[in-house]
């Protein structure tokens, strides 16, 4: 979906999902992967995370929100499309940082899965021990 008037752009990272996001001023559309964010995000606590920006600065209304996001699963892709959301805000309106910045909204969630370890099952998950 092309636009012609001006927007605002962020991505967001999370896990290993990246959102790229444009924000539009317009009448609060979220577009995800070309479909509505409602028929991507089932769940109502992922669907509550992508909008957290747009509530917490209150301007649910003033913009249409278009993302491509791609990698990683649901929650990870959630998690990216908040932060880019809140990354595109900051670039249409400086004033909203501080807020943003509280929130802790515009810090990229450093937390990734850790790498399997031979010798064992999981991460950390050793076999069990047998004395004899």
């Amino acid at each position: 979906m092309t636009t012609t008037q001006p927007y605002y752009y962020g991505t967001g990272r999370r896990k290993t999902s990246i959102a790229r996001v444009r924000v539009v001023t317009g009448t609060g559309n979220i577009v995800v992967n070309g479909k509505p964010y409602t028929d991507v995000f089932g769940r109502l606590a992922l669907q509550m995370l992508i909008t957290q920006p747009l509530r917490l600065t209150n301007t649910s209304g003033k913009f249409n929100v278009i993302v491509k996001v791609a990698g990683g699963g649901v929650s990870g892709q959630a998690g990216a499309i908040r932060h880019g959301i809140s990354r595109a805000l900051v670039r249409a309106d400086e004033t909203l940082k501080p807020t943003l910045r509280k929130a802790g909204l515009l810090t990229r969630d450093p937390r990734m899965k850790e790498r399997k370890k031979y010798g064992l099952k999981r991460a950390r998950k050793a076999p069990q021990y047998t004395k004899r």
